[in-house]
């Protein structure tokens, strides 16, 4: 059954993502509150790790927000979208790699998750994708959509619908969050 906390975490969540994909850095406000309820949300279905992870998310959307807002000086350029290096790309791959057994082996030793590894998963990706949007790298758009895909299934498997549409929801603004920051990186690469 759906809570009010979880409508309205459902309504910021939609607004936030929007925002991220048109660069407002209001998206950051909006997704600590969204991350707030959310909290909340999983919580209660026993989804730990996605609950643990809207802390975190919440923590990073104060540095993603700075990040976003931050005047540029001398030595520091002002933050534009921008693409992975191959380095950049073993990094999120071997991030990835250590943070999903590592999620998944806590919650199975120290919660009563029945689905640890499938919560841990998600969570994974969830942290490193959160760490390229703050830093405006336009693969976040990709983390982001096997995130929401993998999501999908789970808040399903949960019975958590409305958060099952969101993330879905999410999954199709993932695509658009893509097309839109790779006109934005064409753009600007045809400036520079």
């Amino acid at each position: 059954m759906m809570s009010s906390t979880e409508i309205a975490g459902f309504v910021m969540a939609l607004v936030m993502v929007v925002c991220s994909i048109k660069e407002l850095h209001w998206s950051w406000p909006l997704a600590m509150a969204s991350s707030v309820l959310y909290f909340f949300v999983f919580k209660d279905s026993r989804l730990y790790a996605e609950a643990g992870l809207q802390v975190v998310f919440a923590t990073l959307a104060l540095w993603g927000w700075w990040q976003w807002l931050r005047k540029p000086n001398e030595a520091q350029a002002t933050l534009v979208i921008q693409r992975l290096s191959a380095r950049g790309w073993w990094r999120v791959v071997i991030a990835s790699a250590v943070l999903w057994p590592a999620l998944a082996l806590s919650l199975q030793h120290f919660t009563d998750s029945d689905v640890a590894w499938w919560d841990a998963l998600p969570t994974a990706l969830s942290l490193v994708g959160q760490v390229l949007l703050g830093r405006k790298y336009i693969e976040n758009w990709l983390v982001w959509l096997v995130v929401n895909v993998i999501s999908v299934a789970l808040f399903a498997h949960k019975g958590l619908w409305l958060t099952c549409v969101l993330y879905a929801l999410f999954t199709a603004m993932s695509a658009w969050g893509w097309r839109a920051w790779q006109r934005k990186l064409k753009l600007q690469l045809q400036v520079a």
